[in-house]
């Protein structure tokens, strides 16, 4: 990496190292800092069963709420989301029953925009058929910023090759900041109003 090279290694001799990197370009590095730096292997990746997708998008924070009546019979038009209400509604109904907890009160279980948002996605992603759900599948919260509550995707395409990786990556993020108004959420945007400032690749 410190030398910018960024590919696959095609010569080793005493003195340097040759790699070609894929912008086609040649890079020649020292022998000597295989030993004395760090190098990113992209061998596992290759041999391994998918490429991992890891980004999260932030939501604004004050567009999380809970769900009233109407909200949720509309969430439930979402064919995929239908059975997961519909039990949740019982659990939930279930245990305010039990503890003698109005729907509207504090104290009672409810549900929230950003939680049945965060399973939308968790079902659109185990349904898509370029994605490996034998390997790890989840969207998950990490802990909230001054940039929102981040909400991360992380789930491995079938295909490792670069192109067709990246569209995959690009075609559920499409997706995904194209349904997050449908739950009457944000995504979080700089008050500069520089284009999703929110979004995050790691």
């Amino acid at each position: 990496e410190r030398y910018g090279a960024d590919g696959n290694v095609e010569e080793i001799n005493l003195a340097t190292i040759k790699v070609q990197n894929f912008d086609k370009t040649i890079t020649t590095i020292p022998t000597y800092s295989l030993i004395s730096d760090s190098f990113k292997n992209w061998r596992g990746m290759e041999e391994s069963q998918g490429r991992r997708i890891k980004r999260a998008l932030n939501i604004k924070i004050s567009s999380i709420h809970f769900c009233d009546k109407k909200e949720i019979e509309e969430f439930k038009k979402i064919r995929i989301l239908k059975d997961y209400i519909t039990e949740k509604e019982k659990e939930l109904d279930a245990y305010n029953n039990k503890n003698n907890f109005e729907t509207h009160e504090i104290n009672g279980r409810r549900l929230t925009n950003i939680g049945i948002f965060r399973k939308y996605m968790e079902l659109y992603l185990k349904n898509h058929h370029l994605l490996n759900t034998n390997l790890t599948c989840m969207v998950r919260q990490l802990p909230p910023t001054d940039k929102g509550l981040p909400v991360e995707i992380y789930v491995f395409s079938k295909d490792k090759e670069w192109v067709t990786y990246e569209n995959i990556l690009s075609d559920i993020f499409d997706h995904t900041l194209a349904i997050v108004p449908s739950f009457k959420l944000e995504v979080f945007q700089s008050p500069a109003g520089s284009d999703l400032a929110n979004l995050q690749t790691r």
